[in-house]
């Protein structure tokens, strides 16, 4: 993958905390989510359907919303959906309350523009703190407009309307877990719903992201050497992410809908892709040429290791869906 190096500006600012371009709100806002849960650890607090709701908006919020939405789907176009299903899915990731879908995708698509060069937003050669969390915290970051990278949603009017309102679908959700938990059990019923579905299961998805920004351009392994950057596939964060930490098959080939690209690597989102392929709401659906796989690469068509072997949980079975050649992007 090919990378633009044209230099028309003097190296971007990166790294640490730059005091000008800081952005309160968000500082607020993260800050807060993290005090809040861990509110978590008080036992009064923990309710059985606390927990089914906490593990369920993960999914929902981290798995359908930034996975299979934001990136997948809104960032590279992977595959196609019918307008519904986008704006639902659109909507899943304004619940995970990380800032507008436009400025995610747009930053992203930079991302890979210039990834791991110093134009990149989050690179850990600008340091690990700096990828996993503190780009987030400024309002600004040289050299990085989200909106002219993703200026195709801006064009449709629904997704102009969730750049405007991104905060309010979490609002919303967290006084319904708020309001309906209190009219069944009580108000500690009411606390814990939002506890656990709405401050633990932020942060825990922050993080999971963030990681995928971080850890996976710092340690794992590396089915394609000349990705043209530093990206890894690190297997505790496909994990975390539903397949997202096959960060090096991903960066090898963006556009494909599959990042899980060998027998072990293990990517729910692709699994979910290719069952909505089945009820007829995927189609395009984008992978690498069989000549583009890790088995027909130099030295990456070799037996697993042990510890990449160990990595897995179960076998993905090959593709089905029927599927487009990829484009890289």
């Amino acid at each position: 993958m090919s990378h633009d190096t044209t230099r028309s500006m003097p190296t971007p600012r990166r790294g640490g905390l730059i005091r000008r371009d800081l952005n309160g709100s968000v500082i607020v806002a993260i800050g807060l989510m993290h005090v809040l849960a861990c509110a978590a650890v008080m036992p009064q607090l923990f309710t059985w359907s606390g927990l089914g709701i906490f593990l369920g908006m993960i999914w929902v919020s981290g798995g359908l919303g930034i996975t299979l939405g934001f990136h997948r789907l809104l960032t590279h176009r992977s595959f196609r959906t019918p307008k519904w299903l986008e704006y639902l899915l659109t909507t899943c990731g304004c619940i995970a309350w990380q800032g507008s879908p436009v400025l995610w995708v747009g930053v992203h698509r930079l991302h890979h523009k210039h990834s791991d060069l110093p134009e990149d937003p989050h690179s850990p050669k600008h340091g690990f703190t700096w990828s996993h969390v503190l780009w987030t915290l400024h309002k600004r970051i040289d050299g990085i407009d989200g909106e002219s990278a993703a200026k195709d949603l801006l064009r449709d009017p629904r997704q102009a309307w969730l750049h405007r309102y991104h905060w309010l679908p979490q609002l919303v959700f967290a006084a319904a877990l708020i309001g309906v938990g209190w009219a069944v059990g009580g108000l500690m019923l009411g606390l814990s719903w939002f506890v656990w579905g709405v401050a633990l299961r932020t942060v825990v998805v922050y993080h999971g992201t963030w990681f995928v920004n971080s850890a996976t351009h710092t340690w794992g392994y590396r089915n394609y050497k000349d990705s043209g950057d530093e990206s890894t596939n690190l297997w505790w964060v496909a994990l975390l992410c539903f397949g997202e930490g096959w960060h090096n098959n991903h960066h090898a080939h963006p556009r494909s809908a599959a990042h899980g690209l060998r027998w072990f690597e293990l990517d729910p989102t692709w699994m979910t892709i290719r069952l909505l392929g089945k009820v007829g709401l995927a189609r395009d659906v984008r992978l690498p040429s069989k000549a583009q796989m890790p088995s027909a690469q130099p030295k990456a068509g070799a037996a697993p290791t042990v510890a990449e072997a160990a990595s897995a949980l179960i076998q993905v079975p090959a593709p089905s869906v029927a599927v487009s050649s990829n484009s890289e992007s």
